[in-house]
């Protein structure tokens, strides 16, 4: 009995301690393969199992790939942008009526065609103006009569033969009478547009001119034409005959939401691209801030003035603008080519402090301009970061040790 027991204490012995040397090995272990995954393989990625941070050793030729810069500042301007049209300026535009009604005779100038001031459209036939000028020739005639008239009195007075005072106080009355007349039919053509050389002619021609010449009020482009031979036309009936307008300046019409309408302001200097001219600016600046706001859609129409000098721009185009609300934000940036987009939806960064070794930063980004990126947190200023090639670093932390 006490050999069984013996045997018994020391197969326990035993087996306890072969229970704690397998524990140890098993503890020993782990611990040798944790040390193993931290250490970096050649130029693979390494990862920080402590903070679990990504890291990433390039060599010299793969250093060739990217581009390292300290993290600086830009001025970033705050600005906004909306699409609309291209229209007329309509406070430059004029619709060309007559001052008279009448029949239209001949048109003189096409759709789209440059005109200076006071060059002729159109020409129109009018009953007041050859009323006018019937009443002219009537009057010359008149007045060429009671010329001879006093000039007879006066000879008949002054010789033997004679003539009563009165008679020959009559014929001046009657000379001044006609001469007034005459002078008020001239007026009365003049208001046609007549010249003083044209009267002259129809006076001594005895003939009526009834056409009455349209001209141009303003230099500018012919915008509309709605002016066919025999159409009758009146004062203020629309259409208009003729539209022109002064196409050295454009608006352009777009619509901004409610929520930005605020941001905007009279005079604000306006940057506008079309679709037909990729690349080309045209400036402007904000002219009216239209008060009612589309119930729905819920924006506010803002109205710029265009400077066109080649008149390059036509009615209808659609064009971006871009307007600076505000004074520029200097703020933390890098380059837009050092910022990486992770599957998940983050933004990343690469820092370095030895120009080898490579960590990756999240970060939270702002604006963009100028392919520039605001860095709102993960960056301070002065930090060494992949300014150009962070995607190509990110590939890297993908790939095998081998490769």
């Amino acid at each position: 009995m006490k050999d069984s027991t013996h045997i018994y204490t020391r197969v326990a012995a035993v087996v306890t301690f072969a229970v704690i040397v397998i524990a140890t090995a098993i503890f020993l272990s782990g611990r040798g393969h944790s040390a193993s995954a931290n250490a970096p393989t050649g130029n693979g990625p390494a990862t920080n199992s402590a903070q679990s941070v990504p890291t990433v050793d390039l060599s010299p030729s793969q250093l060739n790939s990217i581009k390292i810069e300290p993290v600086g500042t830009y001025a970033f301007p705050v600005e906004k942008e909306a699409v609309g049209n291209i229209d007329y300026d309509e406070d430059l535009s004029v619709q060309v009526f007559p001052s008279y009604q009448g029949t239209i005779i001949k048109t003189f100038v096409e759709l789209g065609a440059e005109v200076q001031k006071d060059q002729p459209l159109y020409t129109i036939k009018s009953p007041d103006l050859i009323q006018a000028e019937s009443n002219l020739i009537g009057g010359a005639a008149t007045y060429e009569l009671t010329t001879k008239e006093l000039a007879r009195a006066k000879d008949l007075y002054t010789t033997s033969v004679g003539v009563p005072q009165r008679e020959l106080e009559q014929a001046i009355s009657d000379q001044q009478t006609a001469e007034g007349a005459l002078k008020a039919a001239r007026d009365a053509v003049l208001v046609f547009g007549k010249t003083d050389a044209e009267i002259d002619q129809m006076i001594a021609s005895r003939k009526i001119d009834p056409a009455l010449v349209v001209r141009s009020p303003i230099r500018g482009k012919i915008t509309s034409k709605d002016a066919q031979p025999g159409f009758f036309v009146q004062p203020g009936n629309l259409p208009a005959p003729y539209s022109v307008a002064d196409v050295g300046l454009k608006w352009m019409l777009a619509n901004v939401p409610e929520s930005e309408s605020a941001f905007f302001r009279l005079g604000q200097p306006v940057v506008v691209r079309t679709l037909a001219y990729d690349g080309r600016i045209f400036n402007g600046k904000v002219s009216k801030i239209y008060e009612s706001v589309d119930p729905n859609t819920h924006r506010v129409t803002i109205r710029s003035e265009i400077t066109d000098p080649k008149n390059d721009l036509r009615p209808g185009m659609l064009a971006n603008f871009v307007i600076r609300v505000d004074a520029p934000v200097e703020a933390t940036a890098i380059p837009a080519n050092g910022v990486v987009r992770e599957p998940d939806g983050t933004m990343a960064a690469w820092v370095t402090t030895d120009r080898r070794r490579f960590t990756e930063r999240i970060i939270k980004v702002g604006l963009r301009k100028d392919g520039r990126v605001q860095i709102i947190d993960g960056l301070q200023r002065g930090e060494l970061v992949v300014s150009d090639g962070a995607v190509f670093v990110s590939n890297m932390l993908e790939a095998s040790p081998s490769d």
